[in-house]
């Protein structure tokens, strides 16, 4: 396995190559694996951020799966909140305060602002990747250009069980 290093967040372009780099380096088959390892090295190198995981689509709600962090929201009904917004539209969601998202889902009070990627796999929804953050404004659009490229890296290199694919 890949020796572990701390990725400078300060050139964004930079550490998103570098982080891509080694997401590609430890991804294995196992979808259960790389949802566990892909949000480990998402908590282990994005600055300012209190949680970090992935919800996946099971009879239609998403269901938490592998995260870093507080303990959170179990369900999310499609069309709900930040998560089942990206879900039901296919778009990645980026909110600068969640406050003022209409029907933002409170996990974590600390929370201030969110940005969820829908994972698409063959035109269909697997489910969302979730990051909060303590800070208003957290994310921009090089952070959602990034991440949806961390996306497609864990899409690609995963066989996916009949139940999702």
């Amino acid at each position: 396995m890949q020796q572990h290093t701390s990725i400078n967040y300060s050139n964004k372009t930079k550490f998103y190559k570098e982080l891509h780099s080694e997401a590609e380096g430890m991804a294995e088959k196992e979808w259960f694996v790389n949802l566990a390892n892909f949000a480990a090295l998402l908590k282990q190198h994005l600055p300012e951020i209190n949680w970090v995981g992935f919800y996946l689509l099971h009879n239609n709600e998403l269901l938490l799966s592998s995260f870093q962090g507080l303990p959170a929201c179990t369900r999310i009904a499609i069309g709900k909140g930040v998560c089942g917004t990206a879900a039901k539209t296919l778009q990645t969601q980026l909110v600068a305060d969640v406050d003022q998202f209409p029907g933002h889902i409170v996990c974590d009070a600390a929370s201030k602002s969110e940005i969820v990627v829908p994972l698409i796999h063959n035109g269909r929804l697997l489910g969302v990747l979730d990051i909060d953050a303590p800070v208003l404004s957290r994310f921009d659009q090089e952070d959602q250009k990034g991440l949806e490229k961390f996306t497609e890296i864990l899409l690609k290199k995963t066989q996916w069980p009949e139940k999702f694919a």
